[in-house]
């Protein structure tokens, strides 16, 4: 009864329609072009190639949470990329207990750096690590810890407007910090890589890696579903309230911060998921993933795709990002600004982004 529900609020648009159809070719052509087409045919599809693809849909999902509280509540967040970093260390914990004995030093419970810097036993926040269910359970409990303070002390405060975008980005910026530390216990500047195996299964097979692509397009459909059905529901109504007038749906009695706060921690588990899905397709973690400028980035992302549709965060995403993979090989010198250049280009003449060029009857 519940998926009768929310199913004609998901695909009543076009856009999102498009989007998860997209998502299942993907599951279904990407398995068969990787490991049914041979190497030496020209649809063969390679392993750097599903490693990008790969990236990208995380990347999306990061878009995605983005834009689900700064399109549809107006909180801009400046500090996501926190969040996902959480996410991606939380599963790179995982990853380096499953190393054991195969390490650099051989060490069955210490991971290589900790030997490296002389740490006699595995620190307390380690412990339960070798298990997947509790790593899982990090991945989301961290990220949504987090979240919920930060935002019950800003929202309980009424911070808002560029105050809360400084604060979050001051809180990605203090983490990153902290975690260049090699005393904190994660790896200092090298992070984490090495990676061996998942649930048993070595990371650098062709097999491997497309279940987790295929894992990956499944959450950020799973994401969007649960997106849509948010901002088609009565609290969505409510939501978007809040962002065209705070004070006024204050006035009539709807407890703002508790909107507010939900969202933002609905949306920090998803950055965190996010992340969790990246460390072992690309195969590190460190703490530049924390940079400040990573959560600006997906900010562009949203505002290139198209603020408030949730579809279009999801091909600014992707569009971005292989823009980027492209002018960073062929033009190192001049992806900087052009980035930059695309920003304000969409900013002054496509103001509701790249799916506002689509007519809007066609959106529907």
């Amino acid at each position: 009864m519940i998926a009768t529900a929310v199913w004609p609020r998901v695909v009543g648009d076009r856009g999102g329609a498009v989007l998860l159809g997209m998502l299942a070719v993907l599951a279904i052509a990407v398995p068969v072009l990787n490991l049914a087409v041979p190497p030496s045919s020209p649809f063969h599809l390679s392993t750097y190639v599903l490693t990008l693809i790969g990236k990208y849909l995380c990347y999306a999902m990061l878009a995605l949470a983005v834009d689900l509280i700064w399109g549809f509540c107006g909180i801009l967040s400046l500090g996501h990329a926190a969040f996902f970093a959480l996410g991606g260390y939380a599963m790179g914990m995982y990853l380096m207990r499953q190393i054991g004995t195969r390490g650099v030093y051989g060490n069955p419970v210490l991971p290589d750096f900790m030997v490296f810097l002389n740490w006699k036993e595995l620190p307390w926040f380690w412990l339960g690590f070798d298990q997947f269910w509790f790593a899982v359970v990090m991945i989301v409990l961290v990220p949504a810890a987090l979240a919920f303070v930060f935002g019950w002390l800003a929202f309980r405060s009424r911070v808002t407007g560029v105050y809360l975008s400084i604060m979050t980005q001051a809180l990605s910026y203090a983490l990153m910090l902290a975690f260049f530390r090699n005393d904190m216990g994660f790896g200092g500047n090298n992070g984490f890589t090495d990676f061996k195996e998942i649930l048993g299964f070595d990371v650098q097979q062709d097999t491997t890696r497309v279940v987790l692509l295929v894992t990956t397009a499944l959450a950020l459909g799973a994401s969007y579903c649960a997106c849509r059905a948010i901002v088609g529901s009565r609290a969505g109504r409510v939501v978007r309230a809040i962002r065209d007038a705070e004070s006024r749906t204050r006035f009539l009695g709807y407890r703002v911060e508790s909107y507010k706060l939900w969202l933002f921690v609905f949306s920090a588990i998803m950055a965190g998921v996010a992340g969790a899905l990246y460390v072992p397709q690309v195969g590190i973690i460190n703490p530049g993933e924390f940079e400040p400028i990573n959560s600006i980035e997906v900010v562009i992302w949203v505002a290139v795709g198209g603020r408030g549709t949730l579809y279009g965060a999801v091909a600014g995403a992707v569009l971005v990002n292989y823009a980027k993979t492209y002018f960073t090989g062929a033009f190192p010198e001049v992806w900087l600004y052009a980035l930059g250049a695309l920003f304000v280009l969409v900013t002054v003449f496509l103001p509701r982004g790249v799916v506002g060029l689509v007519p809007a009857r066609a959106a529907k």
